[in-house]
């Protein structure tokens, strides 16, 4: 797998459309955790020197941090490098994605990205490296591309052959044994206004549970539990969902809970291109965390990697010292206070398959090669029209160490809106440990506490 420097590597790599099956070759599985990251990333820097080699990320958390903090900001005597601006965003073009640029034509007066030095920071445990050096061996495909198996624990597929290999990298990154938040979720309208929707989020990530395997979780891979909390016309409406490995063989199962009505009631449109909760129409359901779900109504094209100035280590972002009216501008976030950085991605070209329905035809993906997350999506309607732009600002979590999104932002980039997910600013931290059990991710849990 030969990668080009700062260019698709479409000679090296090949576009696959279809899914492959076949496991990766051993002498390319050797590479991991030599040439190449224990996760599949290209270890040395680039040929400019812009983009170092990975030395094995953050491995410890800076002086006076105590677990249950924001997260300080190890790198905070970085000084930016440059400024793009629509004045000079020619110079970087190759560099930024259709939708970045479309950014800086829609706000020509207003945004802006501050290129800061580029870190790679992202790490993981031993653990998660050695089962993700397993999986490369023995990880494959199952039912056209819309299931995994023989895959435990970590990445499945570190040296991707497709693109829905890619796309299943994102879906099963680590993002700690189980998870709860409280976060807030705001659509400021085009002149900047919002009412903060607050979210209380629980989740049980099946598939990174100690000793499971994707022949052990019953097909389930996820078990995930939103409550709205604030403002009080949507407090105490629940959401439910069992996130399935193979959608194809055992569709999502979602329930919701209305306190109005108290009653439980199935939701099957908890999906796709559904509206996603309390988001007023500006992101579908399967945009949260940059992309979940069934992948089956796409088509998914590997074009192999770029470099690009995407959002990395916003840690400045994610500051308790940080008001969310400070934030939040009209248009789009107030950039000064984000950070870019040049990387490496993976690049997926999602296209809608004819015999499917999607408010986006096409979606353009583009993925850290040193944690698989998604940092950065294009979406196109039916007519081929550039339509939202969205990006996930992330961070390394100290305490479990992981790189997840701090926060991320859909722009609508034709009425002028952006919805933002995740903020915590003002509020407590995520945890990672907190005790959960599968009893309370039942439609039943839902009964008894709506009953309560």
């Amino acid at each position: 797998m030969r990668i080009i420097e700062g260019a698709l590597t479409v000679a090296g790599l090949l576009c696959f459309t279809s899914v492959a099956v076949a496991k990766v070759p051993e002498a390319e599985a050797a590479k991991l955790g030599k040439e190449l990251t224990p996760l599949g990333a290209v270890q040395a820097g680039n040929a400019s020197g812009a983009i170092p080699a990975w030395k094995g990320g953050i491995t410890s958390p800076p002086a006076g941090y105590v677990k249950g903090q924001h997260h300080p900001d190890p790198f905070a005597g970085d000084k930016v490098r440059f400024t793009i601006s629509s004045k000079n965003v020619g110079k970087y073009e190759k560099q930024l994605s259709p939708g970045q640029l479309a950014m800086f034509k829609r706000y020509p007066d207003t945004f802006t990205m501050n290129v800061y030095p580029t870190r790679r920071s992202a790490s993981y445990s031993q653990k998660y490296y050695d089962s993700t050096m397993k999986n490369a061996r023995t990880a494959e495909l199952t039912n056209e591309g819309n299931g995994v198996r023989n895959a435990s624990f970590g990445v499945p597929f570190p040296i991707p052959q497709n693109g829905t290999e890619a796309i299943w990298n994102h879906l099963l990154r680590y993002r700690g044994e189980t998870v709860h938040r409280t976060i807030q979720q705001v659509a400021p309208t085009a002149s900047g206004s919002y009412v903060p929707v607050t979210i209380d989020e629980r989740a049980i990530w099946a598939y990174s549970q100690p000793g499971a395997t994707t022949e052990t979780i019953d097909n389930k891979y996820a078990y995930f539990l939103q409550e709205v909390t604030q403002p009080a016309r949507l407090a105490g409406n629940v959401l439910l969902v069992h996130e399935t490995l193979d959608q194809v063989e055992s569709p999502r199962s979602a329930w919701t809970y209305n306190p109005g009505q108290r009653r439980v009631r199935r939701a099957p449109n908890v999906a796709y291109d559904n509206p996603g909760t309390a988001a007023d129409a500006q992101r579908t359901s399967d945009q949260l965390d940059m992309f979940n779900g069934d992948p089956s109504r796409y088509t998914w094209e590997l074009k192999g990697k770029r470099e690009m100035y995407v959002p990395y280590n916003a840690y400045k972002m994610h500051s308790d010292t940080l008001k969310h009216d400070t934030l939040l501008t009209p248009g789009h976030l107030d950039t000064d206070y984000l950070r870019y950085e040049l990387h490496r991605v993976w690049v997926v070209d999602a296209t809608l398959r004819p015999e499917t329905s999607h408010i986006y035809a096409r979606r353009v993906f583009y993925i850290d090669e040193d944690s698989w997350q998604v940092l950065a999506v294009d979406q196109y309607d039916g007519k081929g029209n550039l339509w939202r732009y969205s990006e996930a600002y992330t961070i390394n979590y100290y305490e479990n160490p992981l790189v997840w999104e701090t926060a991320e932002a859909h722009y609508d980039l034709q009425n002028g809106r952006y919805l933002v997910f995740g903020l915590n600013n003002e509020g407590e931290v995520e945890t990672f440990d907190k005790p959960m059990e599968l009893a309370n991710f039942t439609p039943e849990a839902l009964r008894r506490a709506g009953r309560r």
